[in-house]
């Protein structure tokens, strides 16, 4: 006598809306698949409809997480900022912070996570595409907001701890952030990359003569 074959209606997904953690996965294949597609093609050559296919969904299951390739690649922005701020430390080392100690391990860890992996390679994109596509600069600037905002805050901290007065803090964090970009943007246009020492050289030089007019801030 043939055995009833078992139920898999429990191994199949339940029909209705996803739970949280498999909105979550989705999310996660569709951002590594639409970061793939856009280093093989570039940002204007990217289709939104092969990206459906080599994930295996619906196109409305991807416009229901985003709305369009734009939301797509500020989502990737997103989680590189996320990453960045993980990854590059204002500790100076103490209790009390330390403006210099603060600056300077921050650019120095800014710096050298804006040339690995994917984060460079999204760096060349924009830098290569954002003049046909003003929506990828603005991806950018949002990117260096958040960081001028994040290195603002440390300055006013310093600012207290020292108890040395600073008018504009913002104006100082944009500065310092252009820097960093000026940089990072003159080794990249010229496909080479820095030494650790040469890196830290000029964020030294940098930071100081930043410093140097701290009295005006």
């Amino acid at each position: 006598m043939t055995a009833p074959k078992k139920n898999n209606a429990k191994s199949r997904r339940a029909p209705g809306r996803p739970k949280l953690g498999d909105v979550a996965d989705i999310d996660r294949q569709l951002l590594s698949i639409a970061l793939k597609e856009f280093f093989a093609h570039g940002y204007g050559a990217t289709s939104l409809s092969r990206i459906v296919k080599l994930a295996g969904i619906s196109k409305t299951t991807l416009y229901s997480r985003f709305a369009s390739k734009e939301d797509l690649f500020r989502a990737i922005m997103r989680e590189q900022i996320d990453r960045l701020d993980a990854g590059a430390m204002l500790d100076s080392g103490t209790k009390r912070p330390n403006l210099e100690k603060g600056l300077k391990a921050y650019a120095n860890r800014m710096l050298e996570l804006s040339f690995e992996g994917d984060l460079l390679e999204v760096n060349r994109l924009i830098s290569s595409e954002s003049q046909r596509f003003p929506e990828l600069g603005a991806a950018a600037a949002e990117r260096t907001a958040r960081g001028i905002r994040r290195i603002a805050r440390f300055i006013r901290e310093c600012a207290d701890a020292d108890a040395v007065p600073c008018k504009d803090a913002d104006a100082v964090a944009e500065v310092f952030i252009l820097m960093l970009r000026g940089w990072y943007v003159n080794v990249m246009l010229t496909n080479r990359r820095s030494l650790p020492t040469e890196r830290e050289q000029w964020v030294r030089r940098a930071v100081r003569t930043l410093l140097s007019a701290r009295a005006d801030w």
